[in-house]
């Protein structure tokens, strides 16, 4: 709060997606890493194949979270709400885990 009352530009509060990158030896491998991340709820994740044929699977959670809370040095929210804020983002840090 301290920091934010003394803010003179945009603050915002910012929880990012969990990723994973794994690299696979083989595709096969890659597309059941895949369907055990999508059942486990990771939908965004996907695989990809480099040009010289390494085979990458991402395990990307779809749990984010980008709220503003000043503009221009203007708090606009209240502490009350930034601590809840702060709860939502711990919870999908444990949806993550």
């Amino acid at each position: 709060m301290t920091a934010l009352e003394k803010a003179t530009g945009d603050a915002v509060f910012k929880f990012e997606p969990f990723v994973l990158h794994v690299l696979c030896r083989e595709l096969q491998d890659a597309q059941l890493l895949h369907s055990v991340a999508v059942d486990s709820g990771f939908r965004n994740s996907g695989i990809t194949v480099g040009r010289g044929g390494k085979i990458t699977m991402a395990v990307r959670s779809t749990h984010c979270l980008e709220v503003p809370l000043s503009h221009k040095g203007r708090l606009m929210v209240s502490e009350e709400y930034i601590e809840f804020l702060v709860h939502v983002a711990n919870q999908k840090i444990e949806e993550n885990i």
